[in-house]
């Protein structure tokens, strides 16, 4: 329960979706959120679209960023927004995507409604603020 005027604290799911073996960048930004003090949960390697969606709803999370290495992103990371949409969770949950993708698709992911895709080299308190500035904007 909270306190009236209290902030929930901000429930984050790292995700890797695919044959993506690559997470290295998934336990930096995990820990970069924990030491934030948002709560996360990580979902290990090689999830399909559908068991991350399950797993965002089911754990009610404010956040869900979405790690991929592998190039698959303009296949999974669409199946990941349509499985949230058939749950009605878009709306509620941002959805940010980090990884190696060229700008072309970062417009594309964007259309269909990432937050933000953060590429190599992004500062973690430059990610950090983006949730912090975007979730308050959706409660």
């Amino acid at each position: 329960m909270s306190v009236e005027g209290e902030q929930r604290t901000i429930r984050c799911l790292v995700a890797k979706v695919g044959l993506d073996g690559h997470d290295r960048g998934a336990h930096v930004i995990a820990r970069a959120f924990r030491d934030a003090g948002f709560e996360v949960i990580y979902s290990g390697l090689h999830n399909a679209p559908d068991e991350i969606v399950q797993a965002a709803v089911q754990e009610d999370v404010d956040v869900l960023g979405i790690s991929i290495l592998s190039g698959a992103h303009g296949t999974l990371v669409p199946k990941v927004i349509e499985g949230l949409e058939e749950y009605g969770a878009m709306d509620d949950t941002l959805l940010i995507v980090g990884g190696v993708i060229p700008d072309d698709d970062k417009a594309e992911l964007e259309e269909l409604g990432v937050a933000e895709v953060f590429g190599p080299g992004t500062e973690l308190e430059t990610t950090i603020e983006f949730v912090r500035e975007n979730v308050r904007d959706r409660r």
